[in-house]
């Protein structure tokens, strides 16, 4: 029950009380809530996790946010993606030396810890059993970290860049193609930016076997939980 309550603490979206209002993070929090997909052991071949900064407020800007690696000996800048992702560097001497992960806003500004989502692919073709999969997947791990109670898996979300013209179709199994309608909303559920291109992928609404075509590569897909 203890190893249980430690993950459900870990895996909140923002960190303790204590670090809502600075404009830094200790890397050993965030280590501790990244660590706990890295250590998970059910089939994740579909997910990635992230570790990403998100504005509270739709007011605050995220161009131009830098996110830095501070320790005794290095100062390493971690790239943000357009979502406020980045790749978390595993380190021991950081964790040793009680890094501090910095972020150029004033604080209480923005929230952040670990993200979990589908894994892209470059070819722009999904077949559709892999993006069921992939909810599941993503679905199983939320359950594990005590997220997602009484949630099921309705479908997936492809997002784009506002001005982006790129098309998302179904081309089911026997060659009939529906194209899929996009809308502006937020890359993910719960995010305070709304602005993206966003295009939804209802399993219920269409046939079981197909596959979902992009023209290009999208910045997220994210898992719709109902």
């Amino acid at each position: 029950m203890f190893k249980r309550l430690l993950l459900c603490l870990a895996l909140l979206p923002a960190f303790a009380g204590a670090q809502e209002d600075s404009d830094w993070i200790e890397y050993r929090d965030a280590y501790r809530q990244m660590i706990w997909f890295e250590k998970y052991g059910k089939p994740k071949q579909f997910l990635q996790n992230h570790f990403r900064i998100r504005p509270r407020d739709k007011s605050v800007a995220i161009d131009g946010l830098r996110l830095t690696l501070n320790s005794k000996a290095t100062h390493l800048a971690l790239p943000l993606d357009a979502l406020g992702r980045a790749v978390f560097p595993f380190s021991k001497a950081a964790y040793d030396d009680n890094a501090e992960l910095t972020v150029n806003r004033k604080a209480g500004q923005l929230k952040s810890g670990a993200w979990v989502s589908i894994v892209t692919r470059p070819d722009g073709v999904y077949a559709a059993a892999d993006l069921r999969t992939a909810c599941e997947q993503l679905l199983a791990y939320l359950r594990y970290s005590g997220e997602a109670t009484g949630k099921s898996c309705a479908g997936v979300q492809f997002s784009y860049p506002k001005n982006d013209a790129s098309q998302v179709q179904f081309h089911a199994a026997g060659g009939a193609v529906t194209m899929l309608a996009s809308k502006e909303g937020p890359a993910f559920t719960g995010d305070v930016v709304a602005t993206f291109r966003v295009f939804v992928y209802r399993f219920a609404a269409l046939p079981e076997a197909g596959q979902i075509v992009t023209t290009s590569t999208p910045l997220a897909i994210a898992a719709l939980l109902e």
